[in-house]
């Protein structure tokens, strides 16, 4: 007997979420999560993250419900934007640990043993659980903010704050973004050996591979799978063969009856000029004439009618067909010509042993090494100015934050863009926009607004279309946002840029296809070592 299907975790009925501007995020969403693990994908934009959001109750829906077994855990997706959240606050614990602190200190409301319950030792176990990870976790760590972090370290915190309170739904939200080998190593732990229900989004194949069921939300439908990405991708691949070959199938048909049409059409036409010229010639009584031309219009009309009801059926085929093929927007990137000499330095990184690492010319480098090392730190003092991290020797630099948080959130999309470009007139910057799939109404939206994959493509349209172009570009863990699609168009372009490039990335599958000039990792002890990624 074929074992029982999981009961539902999640129910959404007719969901749909529009933003106060009036975008809609979500239109008539039904589906269902169920329980165990579930990988959900989809390309940016389709409002994966609202849908997490919405499941776990900070929005809440325009229309229809989502129905939820127990409690719900989220860890967002721009957990990292948000600088002056606690790791408390990440971990879950916060309100807890300053009841506890609260009483200790004398205060004596019931609203705080409330809040405490029966987890007297939360700030015990919290620091447990952070040291668990290796995780900083002495010196009031509980009380530092998302800002003293790395990135890797906020998302690590947040997925361990997670395992700490076990909700009986967990929803991820793109969590291998920043991470190193070995907190992706601890994840992966995390999500093989989850209870309950657990939703995870992200483009990380190796983590999708850990799931029991792929639901895919694309317009506006949501269709789950059971299997892992891989099983679902070969599944997707023999229905888009099989969808391909219905169009061709289709088209014959239709082909086929739009030219028996007009073989009708001819001969009915062909008939009526005979009937013409047989009453010019009196060949047959009037009467006799009248009654043929009668039927014979009778039978030709039916004839015509049923050709043109079978041409018209055979095309509605075809665009039923034609809509089973995939044939989604890709960003599309086409970066100019720096004008780089080979032999002119670019950059210099500065190692705490004094051995520098130089880039000069078009050199493609990927600066590796663990959380919380300092990479990200390093290209930001490189871009306020001469230190000991190093030096630029060249002022047109592009620069990718990976927190995403420097442009200004009340600005529109056009304007922000245009910062960058300011020689560029409005409607030429509108079209060039078009190619990372910002377009439309979306171009006046407020940068608040977007989500994190749109975000992400209005950082790089910045960034990749300013003039005069820039000769260095430096990408903080530019994939993060991206779905596999446009990881795929952003390889395609960087591979082609010919100004040098240097990438801070844990993803290794990513550096691995930039056909990179070297590695410098970043050691703990601000040592560069030119060498094989090894984070």
């Amino acid at each position: 007997m074929p074992a029982p299907a999981p009961s539902p975790a999640v129910v959404l009925q007719d969901l749909a979420f529009t933003w106060p501007d009036g975008a809609t995020a979500l239109e008539a969403v039904t589906g269902t999560f169920p329980r165990g693990r579930t990988g959900l994908v989809g390309d940016n934009g389709t409002g994966k993250s609202t849908l997490l959001r919405l499941v776990a109750g900070e929005l809440t829906p325009t229309r229809g419900s989502v129905s939820v077994v127990g409690a719900v855990g989220l860890v967002p997706q721009r957990l990292t934007l948000d600088t002056r959240a606690t790791v408390a606050g990440l971990l879950g614990v916060r309100t807890a640990v300053d009841a506890v602190r609260a009483i200790t200190d004398g205060d004596v409301r019931p609203e705080l043993f409330d809040a405490v319950g029966d987890a007297w030792d939360v700030e015990e176990r919290a620091v447990a659980a952070l040291a668990a990870v290796d995780l900083p976790h002495s010196g009031g760590a509980l009380d530092r903010t998302v800002g003293t972090l790395s990135g890797g370290e906020a998302v690590l915190t947040a997925v361990t704050g997670l395992r700490l309170r076990s909700p009986d739904v967990a929803l991820l939200d793109e969590p291998t973004n920043n991470l190193d080998a070995g907190s992706r190593d601890r994840l992966a732990e995390l999500v093989r050996t989850w209870r309950g229900a657990l939703v995870v989004v992200s483009h990380d194949r190796a983590l999708l591979e850990l799931v029991d069921a792929t639901a895919e939300l694309r317009a506006g439908s949501l269709t789950t799978f059971g299997g892992p990405y891989s099983a679902y991708e070969d599944h997707l691949a023999v229905q888009q063969e099989a969808a391909v070959r219905s169009v061709r199938d289709a088209e014959q048909t239709w082909r086929r009856e739009r030219r028996e049409r007009i073989k009708i059409a001819e001969r009915v036409a062909h008939s009526q000029r005979q009937g013409r010229k047989d009453a010019a010639d009196a060949k047959f009584v009037k009467a006799a004439i009248n009654d043929r031309r009668n039927s014979a219009e009778k039978s030709q009309g039916a004839r015509r009618g049923a050709a043109e009801a079978a041409e018209s059926t055979a095309r509605a085929a075809v665009e039923t067909a034609r809509s089973a093929v995939r044939d989604d927007d890709r960003i599309t990137v086409d970066l100019p010509d720096p004008d780089v000499p080979a032999s002119r330095r670019i950059a210099v990184l500065g190692s705490a042993d004094g051995r520098d690492v130089v880039l000069a010319g078009p050199e493609r480098v990927a600066l590796t090494g663990p959380n919380g090392v300092g990479k990200t730190t390093l290209l930001e003092r490189l871009l306020a100015g001469p230190s000991p991290a190093g030096r630029l020797c060249t002022d047109r630099v592009g620069y990718l934050p990976q927190r995403l948080d420097v442009l200004d959130p009340r600005a529109t999309v056009l304007d922000a863009v245009r910062a960058g470009a300011p020689g560029v007139a409005p409607g030429d910057l509108r079209g060039r926009l078009a190619r990372f799939l910002v377009r439309g109404a979306q171009v006046d939206r407020p940068v608040a607004t977007l989500s994190g994959g749109e975000l992400f493509r209005v950082h790089l349209a910045r960034l990749l279309l300013a003039e005069p172009p820039a000769q260095l570009l430096m990408l903080d863990e530019p994939t993060n946002n991206l779905d596999l699609a446009s990881v795929d168009r952003l390889v395609e372009a960087l591979s082609s840029y010919r100004g040098a490039l240097l990438v801070v990335s844990h993803d290794r599958a990513f550096l691995e296809r930039l056909g990179l000039d070297a590695h410098v990792e970043l050691r703990p002890d601000g040592r560069l070592a030119v060498g094989t990624v090894s984070s």
